[in-house]
């Protein structure tokens, strides 16, 4: 799916969004400007690979430490390591720096394994990127997740250490 064809689904579902518009972000640190400007929980999106080379999305709130260690063992996922950069484009559709759950959108159910930590569920919205690092949309996180699923993916939102 393309970002249009994301956005003329969220309005054929009702889900409502704002995007904003800014120059290209690599990083968390780069991002932080854009809080202020689009309120919601910003993220920290991780493209993982587990020993049985199963692919993972683990999306943490913008300021928690990534304990991979810690994330694998309460996810049952042996050990984690990041994903390849040819993985994540074949399999997201992204460059690193615009990775997000919305690349889901263009995987096969059960490609890649999409976790959030529960401290989305109280926020008001979920900041994340269009597929592309110069956007940031802010949604509300529970209609994101049933999207999600009603195109099959298995969505886990768990407390993540």
């Amino acid at each position: 799916m393309t970002e249009d064809e994301i956005y003329a689904a969220f309005e054929r579902n009702a889900i409502a969004f704002e995007t904003l518009e800014h120059p290209a972000v690599f990083t968390v640190e780069e991002s932080v400007g854009i809080h202020a400007a689009l309120p919601g929980a910003h993220t920290k999106n991780l493209f993982l690979k587990d020993k049985q080379k199963r692919f993972w999305l683990v999306v943490l709130p913008h300021d928690r430490r990534a304990d991979l260690k810690g994330m694998a063992e309460a996810l049952g996922a042996g050990k984690f390591s990041f994903g390849s950069a040819e993985d994540m484009e074949r399999l997201l559709q992204v460059t690193p720096g615009a990775v997000t759950p919305l690349g889901l959108a263009n995987t096969a159910p059960g490609d890649v394994r999409l976790v959030f930590d529960s401290a989305f569920r109280s926020a008001d919205r979920i900041a994340i990127h269009p597929l592309r690092n110069t956007a940031t949309i802010a949604l509300e996180f529970e209609p994101l997740v049933a999207w999600l699923e009603d195109l099959g993916h298995d969505v886990q939102v768990v407390s993540l250490p």
